[in-house]
């Protein structure tokens, strides 16, 4: 049975397939080569939680319904949390990030870099890239030496909100490939996903249950390295 729980580019290659961005820099998880369902980890911040999708439609939890089966997934995203160590509210301080490390992954998936954006926490940006490869690092030298799949944070509607904004995603974006570099971790590209589809972004910061399926459907193609067979549940 699928179990969900909700705990509230060197070389670039890209494909260009309608509403789907993929992964770069990686290859497809081999399930067959796992005896047991593969763990995934979905770290991150209130887009990960489910902020802005309707009850159990965040998507992580749309993402495990995709993969079914023969995956467990597990949402360990934090609302407010940054990826910087000096940040307002640093992931790596919460529990989640503890009880994400004790679910002993096969697979994490990791979204963060949005709360970054904003003004008191992006002056310090100088340590975007050390602080991601740290976190990136905790988990790639787990006992279950799990592949890591870093994600380009998701496209800013308009103006922003809450202080979060388009500009400082954008700047995020060539930092994201210099972690996928040093540490051959997977890029997926959430934000191309989202970009320019507004209207799934009411508060224009959190993607509505439309935007989260994107999202899904983008990390679905990281994954596996294919469109779902069947459409995200609405």
């Amino acid at each position: 049975m699928l179990q969900i729980t909700s705990l509230f580019s060197a070389a670039t290659l890209c494909l260009a397939l309608p509403g789907v961005a993929l992964a770069q820099n990686s290859s497809p998880v081999k399930v067959a080569n796992f005896k047991s369902p593969v763990k995934l980890a979905c770290v991150g911040d209130s887009i990960t939680q489910g902020v802005g999708a309707a009850g159990g439609m965040s998507w992580p939890e749309q993402i495990g319904r995709l993969l079914g089966e023969k995956w467990n997934v597990k949402n360990f995203g934090v609302s407010g949390t940054t990826l910087l160590q000096s940040g307002d509210s640093p992931y790596q301080n919460q529990a989640a990030f503890k009880n994400a490390k004790e679910f002993a992954p096969d697979v994490v998936v990791i979204l963060l870099g949005t709360n970054d954006t904003k003004p008191q926490n992006w002056k310090n940006k100088e340590h975007f890239v050390k602080d991601y490869t740290d976190l990136v690092n905790q988990f790639a030298k787990l006992p279950s030496k799990p592949r890591v799949y870093i994600c380009y944070p998701p496209y800013i509607a308009g103006d922003g909100n809450f202080g979060i904004n388009e500009a400082g995603t954008k700047e995020e974006m060539p930092l994201v490939d210099k972690v996928a570099k040093a540490t051959k971790a997977g890029v997926i590209d959430v934000h191309g996903a989202l970009n320019g589809k507004d209207a799934l972004i009411p508060d224009k910061v959190h993607p509505n249950t439309e935007g989260a399926t994107e999202i899904a459907k983008a990390v679905f193609k990281g994954l596996t390295g294919a469109l779902p067979s069947t459409p995200a549940p609405k």
